[in-house]
């Protein structure tokens, strides 16, 4: 038999789930301010407590009417808050079981595609769905399994606030981890985001894969087109990371074809530095100077990268000369076009020039004396005294250094 106490706690539960019922819109939305004002950072027996054991029948609520407005944005921030109080409260699992009975995940990731709702609506949805795979192996699974890579993925692509996409980034790469059925879904999810044209997008999507080398095992070949493509990026952070994860993937079986493609992106095909605009199209004498082609900007960013890789390890460095990185440098020397290709590939020069005896031989010997001092003793500028004839000389491919190479390297050997 219940107290008076108990039976007045159930009355008031009755009255206020009958207030909801009865409720629109506007009455809705103050229930759901007070509600989350009361309850945040709950647990479930204190949920519980505040509805007389019957928290449950609230959150059926919520979800009822979830489910019917969410594509229209009725209350929806205000409603995805109030469920993660339920969700987020300590030992409340069976209020997660309760939302996943309804397909809560599947509205949830749903919610991220519909272009009319507004970004805060999104990253709430995102933090309920963080809050699921927070909760261990087989929640993870079931938001992989309802296509939650494929969702989460486009909504890091097409999202216009950064804070969303850094939550996005943080999910994926939740269920990168301690997720062993799907981790290979995800890896592959975070690739195809790379060719994307969000530089953040691209960028967190580099952090994450770079986070989950060691739960992949051997990398996927798949993996070094789009890695080496994001190199054209004009974005110095994306650059950053792309070199970051290229260090972590010279480890892998993956090296011979990412150097290969690497040292490829120093020689472009030629372009033209000029081009011709709308003031030109009105008066043909004038000439006006486009911004660098990607391919110039790749161009750099991959010579920058065989410094950097050569400098982690000599090993690296000797396949990258086998491959005729040396040649590719100095192309990049010669880029006129291009000043950041010419300082970049001077400095990683500088490099093979000072650990390779044989190299240095080479270089010297292409250069001539005055240039080649020129280029000891300031490697970051001493591009800018070659005159356009040698210039054009080493950026037209003429000279090839790779035969003078291997001979000095066999000859040091036999000494």
């Amino acid at each position: 038999m219940t107290s008076v106490k108990e039976q007045e706690a159930i009355r008031k539960l009755m009255v206020f789930l009958q207030e909801w019922d009865s409720a629109r819109k506007v009455a809705r939305s103050r229930i759901l301010d007070n509600f989350i004002k009361s309850n945040d950072g709950k647990t479930e027996p204190e949920l519980e407590l505040e509805f007389s054991q019957g928290a449950s029948l609230f959150l059926a609520r919520l979800t009822a009417w979830l489910r019917m407005t969410y594509m229209y944005s009725t209350c929806l921030y205000k409603l995805l808050k109030s469920i993660g109080i339920f969700l987020s409260a300590a030992s409340g699992r069976r209020y997660l079981t309760e939302f996943l009975e309804i397909g809560g995940v599947l509205i949830l990731l749903e919610i991220l595609g519909l272009n009319h709702l507004k970004e805060e609506d999104k990253r709430e949805s995102v933090k309920l769905l963080q809050l699921i795979a927070d909760a261990g192996r087989k929640y993870k699974e079931f938001i992989c399994e309802s296509y939650g890579v494929r969702s989460l993925a486009e909504f890091l692509v097409t999202s216009n606030s950064a804070e969303a996409q850094e939550d996005v980034q943080v999910l994926l790469d939740s269920l990168g981890h301690s997720n062993p059925k799907y981790q290979n879904q995800v890896y592959k999810g975070l690739i195809a985001v790379l060719p994307c044209a969000s530089h953040r997008a691209q960028q967190l999507a580099l952090q994450t894969l770079r986070g989950m080398q060691d739960v992949v095992g051997e990398v996927p070949s798949v993996l070094v087109e789009p890695v080496l493509g994001v190199l054209c990026s004009v974005h110095l952070e994306v650059q950053y990371e792309a070199v970051q994860l290229l260090k972590a993937l010279v480890a892998h079986e993956v090296r011979p074809s990412l150097l290969k493609g690497l040292v490829a992106l120093l020689t472009p095909p030629r372009k033209k530095a000029f081009t011709f605009c709308n003031e030109t199209a009105k008066d043909p004498t004038a000439l006006c100077l486009r911004e660098p082609v990607l391919e110039y900007i790749q161009q750099a960013a991959a010579a920058k990268a065989v410094g950097v890789l050569a400098k982690e390890s000599a090993e690296v460095a000797e396949e990258l000369i086998q491959l005729k990185v040396v040649h590719g440098l100095m192309v990049a020397v010669g880029n006129l076009d291009h000043v950041a290709s010419q300082r970049h590939a001077s400095i990683s020069l500088e490099y093979f020039v000072h650990t390779f005896p044989f190299v240095e031989e080479c270089i010297k010997k292409a250069l001539g004396h005055t240039l080649f001092q020129h280029f000891m003793d300031s490697p970051e500028t001493w591009y800018t005294k070659m005159d356009p004839v040698q210039a054009e000389e080493l950026a037209s491919n003429i000279v090839d250094f790779s035969r003078d190479i291997a001979r000095m390297q066999s000859r040091g050997e036999q000494e």
